[in-house]
């Protein structure tokens, strides 16, 4: 039967009353307003539906923490460009979720509210650096939301919590009143990008977000497209290092495409080979120099979850290392854009391992992230979507990556695989014997 908006926000509010106490993934949860937006006659594709905002997009009147004390005073005076077009077609905005601080680690911990769990077990953790979004989304407490990805901050906790997350084309979602700004010389790497449950709310979501912002420096005037996702060309790409289940979840993902009629192709991965390290010399070298100098004096106010990642620094980047980095980047783009075409998409593991308990990753956490670096340093859209579980029984997505712009594209094949997919989620354990055996990708 249908509900109202005034129904919808509060079914809401109670799963988050019930719920966050364990999950903790709210900064802060606007019942009142939400209950007041609710009584007003919205209009728009998303109107009535209760949506949450990753805590680094600003929001007006409202603190813009980015997961740090140390941003406490920063109270936005307007709206991100993506809040503000969700609330333009409808949406309710019932909060904001955590982030790690500054955005700056794989899981989600700061000393504002302090660690998010995951909804499946409170003992893992979520992921981050939208660990808060995909942990309220998945547990129903949002309908879905808007995350960023700088190095797979939609697509990682996406993976470990069960839900889609779509890293656009960099300019396709405006990324105006984001926090850190996608500006040069890195800026390219990010992206602001929808997560829900469903590569079908994806898509809702995304034909809201998309389109010019004069606030972005990268912003694209692409229109919205309608490419047939069923004529694309379908590869393989396994990296080394990834957990077991991990490339199931890859292998199983592939066959079930070729068997439905996709075209096989193979994939040269050597084209990608150098790909994470020039990703890790502009974010993990180049970023954690900036940050270093924005807390000097400070350090006693910083949780620093992000240690690890600054702990994995190498030297400074010079400018004449900059400037190398940023033409090997152009120069491996443009071969592997010739190589693949505009019809083809990528098969990917989502990330090296599944979720695990709070702060022990299985594997090191930047080689666990080798999956999602190429997108990012290369500007290329990629989405997660939930494929099964694990031995642990914790979710395993897939990652489907495509060309420049060519985002519809990827959501389109992210539908067809949740038909394959059908009920097999979440019940489907994945393993290396659930995968046809004869498969051999190209990597």
């Amino acid at each position: 039967g249908e509900v109202n908006a005034a129904e919808l926000v509060e079914a809401h509010l109670a799963e988050i009353a019930e719920t966050n106490p364990r999950v903790n993934a709210f900064i802060e949860v606007y019942a009142d307003e939400a209950r007041g937006a609710a009584r007003r006659q919205l209009r728009g594709p998303l109107a009535g539906v209760p949506v949450t905002v990753k805590d680094s997009f600003d929001l007006e009147g409202r603190v813009t923490y980015c997961g740090s004390l140390l941003r406490r005073e920063e109270r936005a005076v307007r709206d991100s460009t993506a809040a503000a077009r969700l609330k333009a077609a409808g949406a309710i905005v019932i909060g904001k979720t955590s982030t790690p601080e500054f955005l700056y680690y794989y899981e989600t911990d700061n000393r504002i509210i302090g660690r998010t769990c995951h909804p499946w077990n409170p003992e893992y953790t979520a992921g981050g650096s939208s660990g808060g979004e995909a942990a309220a989304i998945a547990a129903f407490m949002s309908a879905g939301g808007i995350g960023s990805d700088g190095g797979g901050s939609i697509r990682e906790p996406a993976h470990f919590c069960g839900i889609c997350g779509l890293k656009p084309t960099p300019g396709r979602v405006g990324g105006g009143g984001h926090w850190p700004v996608l500006g040069h010389p890195a800026g390219f790497m990010g992206a602001c990008g929808p997560m829900a449950r469903t590569a079908r709310d994806v898509r809702l979501l995304f034909e809201t977000l998309a389109g010019w912002d004069v606030r972005d420096p990268f912003s694209a005037p692409v229109p919205l497209r309608s490419p047939d996702a069923r004529r694309s060309r379908v590869v393989l790409w396994l990296c080394e290092g990834v957990r077991p289940e991990c490339a199931a979840a890859a292998i199983l993902a592939a066959e079930r495409l070729w068997e439905a009629g996709f075209e096989k192709a193979d994939f040269d991965a050597r084209l990608i080979a150098e790909a994470h390290e020039l990703w890790r010399a502009l974010f993990v070298d180049l970023i954690t120099q900036s940050l270093r100098a924005m807390i000097a004096g400070r350090e006693q106010e910083c949780a620093w979850t992000g240690v690890a990642l600054m702990q994995e620094a190498r030297e400074p980047v010079s400018a004449e290392r900059l400037l190398a980095v940023l033409a090997e980047r152009d120069s491996m783009r443009a071969r592997l854009l010739e190589h693949l075409g505009e019809e083809t998409v990528i098969v990917a593991p989502a990330f090296g391992t599944a979720a695990y308990p709070h702060q022990q990753p299985p594997i090191p956490i930047l080689d666990a992230a080798r999956p999602l670096t190429p997108a990012n340093l290369l500007g290329l859209p990629a989405m997660v979507v939930p494929a099964g579980v694990n031995g642990d029984g914790m979710p395993v997505g897939v990652q489907f990556i495509g060309a420049p712009y060519e985002d519809e594209r990827l959501i389109g094949v992210a539908e067809i695989f949740e038909e394959l997919r059908g009920d097999a989620w979440p019940s489907e354990t994945l393993s290396p014997s659930t995968t046809n055996s004869s498969t051999s990708p190209t990597a």
